[in-house]
């Protein structure tokens, strides 16, 4: 039997790549691996990278980088890196970045077990060749179930796949779909990330089932466009199926939808998520922009009345519900008026989180070969002055819900302030703020839920007061 070797999964980017490295713990685990939670004392530090936008690289690169000085001062002998950046430059990145002992894309993730064994004998596979994974799958979606089968899709195993919680939060993602169709015109995701692919309904409850049974009370559903949850299962109504499934599931209290897509958002989804109890009145929306021209560019749809018709669309049933987006600035051909258009859009919007980022070619896209660039100066002019104007409307926001009853998922109880914050319905995991409480909060514990009124703010987060 082998000796048993000790992985520690060192995780960036979105929840996605969470399941992803919780997927991989539980593999190796399953075949005598010892997790633990720091790198230096690991004898293989497993990396997974993210490779979505510039600033993800160069913080995916740098943790390599520090999890290879970990040879010098801890138990580390190997560094591998896995996950999007790893499948994105495969070869190109392990002749550039030699302080990675082996680099894996998702292919490798079946058999990880066997490649980590053999790069701490010496013996590391070779990287890959990236391709574009779109073309590992069939175009029709309907015809893609059985193709899987032989084409690594990373989150879509059987119910009993295993895998190993890394963390003790009462919350977690549940991925249930994998992959985008859609062809945005700065996003390289589609390209690593491969053709979109369902979850059975089956398999994504058994998983929120054992999920439930680790401790968590809130399930987090995510995906590259989880309004696309079906179509390859011949069945686009099939998210608002399993949302009463999954709020089913003993010990659940909440399940929280990600990554909307405007443009495939049907009534039918809208009326679900209001009128289901569980589900919680929170909207990520990918609106990108909201000049309708500039869109158009990007290859999406839509522009700010239809987007203000959306969003008035999820207030009429839910007044308080939360909304959050992103939006790009200075995207090739962007125009002072299409910026004008934006900050119209946002102004009358009033959503309570909006993150925005400055547009930079990305490989391979369709975005990296069109003319009219915007000057990067220009660039970092606009997203300062859309920053500013963000962070006043969703800190007016955030104050319009002073006096409003909200319930909060306690998170983390601070052991030297004895701060106890958490998260409202409308609050997302990580990105969207928080939840400080105060009052009578004795009973207030990691996972447990309080109804508390909101006396203040800061910012988009808020200030609770919890009533005996």
């Amino acid at each position: 039997m082998p000796v048993s070797r000790s992985v520690a999964l060192v995780t960036l980017g979105c929840t996605r790549n969470d399941v992803d490295s919780e997927e991989l713990a539980g593999r190796l685990t399953a075949e005598g691996w010892t997790l633990v939670d720091d790198a230096a004392a690991a004898d293989v530090a497993v990396v997974n990278t993210c490779g979505f936008i510039e600033q993800a690289k160069k913080d995916s690169i740098d943790a390599i980088l520090e999890a290879g000085d970990l040879r010098e001062h801890g138990r580390t002998q190997k560094v591998v890196a896995v996950g999007c950046l790893a499948e994105r430059y495969g070869k190109e990145l392990a002749d550039e970045l030699p302080e990675a002992d082996a680099v894996l894309g998702f292919d490798s993730y079946a058999d990880m077990s066997n490649h980590l064994r053999a790069v701490l004998d010496g013996h590391a596979p070779e990287a890959h060749t990236p391709g574009d994974r779109r073309k590992l799958l069939p175009i029709s979606p309907v015809e893609r179930e059985a193709a899987t089968q032989d084409v690594s899709v990373p989150g879509h195993g059987a119910s009993d796949l295993p895998r190993a919680r890394l963390d003790d939060r009462p919350w977690a993602p549940l991925k249930i779909a994998s992959g985008c169709d859609r062809r945005c015109s700065f996003c390289a995701i589609p390209t690593f990330r491969g053709a979109f692919v369902s979850r059975r309904p089956t398999d994504v409850v058994a998983e929120g089932r054992w999920l439930a049974s680790q401790g968590v009370r809130e399930l987090f559903l995510v995906s590259e466009n989880s309004t696309s949850y079906g179509k390859d299962l011949g069945d686009l109504d099939l998210l608002e199926q399993l949302l009463p499934e999954l709020v089913a599931i003993e010990g659940i209290e909440r399940v929280r939808v990600s990554y909307l897509q405007p443009a495939e958002i049907r009534p039918g989804l809208l009326r679900t998520m209001a009128a289901t109890p569980g589900v919680v009145p929170w909207y990520d929306i990918s609106f990108q922009h909201a000049s309708g021209p500039l869109l158009r560019r990007m290859r999406r749809f839509g522009e700010t009345d239809s987007f203000l018709g959306l969003i008035r669309s999820v207030r009429e049933r839910q007044p308080e519900a939360g909304i959050r987006s992103n939006v790009i600035l200075g995207f090739p051909g962007e125009t002072p008026e299409d910026v004008a258009e934006l900050e119209r859009f946002l102004i009358e919007a009033r959503l309570d989180v909006v993150g925005v980022f400055g547009y930079s070619d990305e490989d391979g896209t369709e975005g990296e070969g069109l003319p009219d660039k915007v000057d990067p100066e220009v660039i970092a002019e606009r997203v300062e002055r859309i920053t500013r104007l963000v962070e006043e409307l969703t800190a007016q926001r955030a104050e319009g819900r002073i006096g409003q009853s909200v319930t909060v998922l306690v998170e983390e109880v601070d052991e030297e302030t004895g701060e106890i914050t958490g998260r409202a319905d409308h609050q997302g995991p990580d990105i969207d703020g928080a939840t400080l409480l105060t009052g009578a909060v004795d009973a207030a514990t990691p996972g447990t839920f309080v109804t508390a009124t909101v006396v203040g703010t800061e910012g988009i987060d808020l200030i609770a007061e919890v009533t005996a």
